[in-house]
């Protein structure tokens, strides 16, 4: 039997939300709302969507999500930089007997690239002789740094290299702590994503890199988590939707 489509509503109309919005509408997704700064979510309003995908900002997500889940509403959030709180909003998603996917990063690809960050990393455990550094790039209007998929990688490595006893995200200007994995960023032009874990010795480099091409990854990977939230209670991460797929794959 085929699982009947949720109602969308978007919430923020930027980039992101006009891809989501052509992808969801050549899939059959019927969208009821869209809402930005100009057509915020009104508290009071009963509105008729099943799922909200928000692509907003770090400082709206967290009021969204709240008028979201007290009126019932699954949510998938794509926006960043507001992970301080996850533990607040996982509460009050709960709390609401309602569901939310989060993702530092909703492509597919990306997930794939988190589990070969894994796989190296664990590789490198045992060989003192090659250090790990991490790069990310993004285009000049992101508002958060580091990007929310190069925090992930960082707690991925320092989970898996025991010699790696923190991360540094600022620049350094001086010696470095060889206990401290190294993350920088670089905000410009119109990237659309560049992560890049390396992995460096005296013999030999190694690069990893996932290099967005454009958004479509991203907009695909929140309506496959739209579809999946929808009916579900609790509050899970995108990788966690990917579990079926890849059971039967080693850690």
């Amino acid at each position: 039997m085929t699982k009947e489509l949720p109602k969308i509503a978007i919430v923020g109309y930027g980039a992101m939300g006009r891809v989501i919005e052509k992808l969801a509408k050549d899939k059959g997704y019927f969208i009821t709302d869209i809402f930005d700064h100009e057509n915020p979510i009104d508290p009071d309003e009963d509105y008729d969507f099943d799922v909200a995908i928000d692509f907003t900002y770090p400082d709206t997500v967290i009021e969204n999500i709240k008028i979201l889940s007290a009126k019932g509403k699954a949510v998938v959030v794509g926006t960043t930089g507001w992970y301080a709180r996850i533990d607040e909003m996982n509460d009050l998603v709960i709390k609401n007997n309602t569901g939310l996917v989060w993702g530092s990063n909703f492509s597919v690809g990306v997930q794939m690239y988190f589990k070969i960050v894994k796989y190296a990393s664990k590789l490198v455990n045992f060989l003192d002789s090659y250090d790990v550094m991490v790069h990310e790039m993004h285009h000049k209007r992101k508002k958060d740094s580091p990007s929310g998929t190069a925090e992930i990688m960082a707690k991925i490595i320092t989970s898996n290299i025991d010699r790696k006893t923190g991360t540094e995200f600022n620049a350094i200007n001086g010696a470095v702590d060889d206990s401290k994995l190294h993350v920088s960023s670089t905000r410009g032009g119109e990237i659309t994503g560049k992560h890049t874990m390396y992995i460096d010795s005296l013999a030999d480099n190694i690069e990893l890199t996932h290099n967005a091409k454009n958004r479509t990854g991203f907009a695909l990977g929140s309506l496959l988590a739209a579809n999946w939230v929808h009916n579900k209670k609790g509050f899970y991460s995108f990788g966690e939707i990917l579990t079926d797929i890849w059971e039967n794959i080693p850690e």
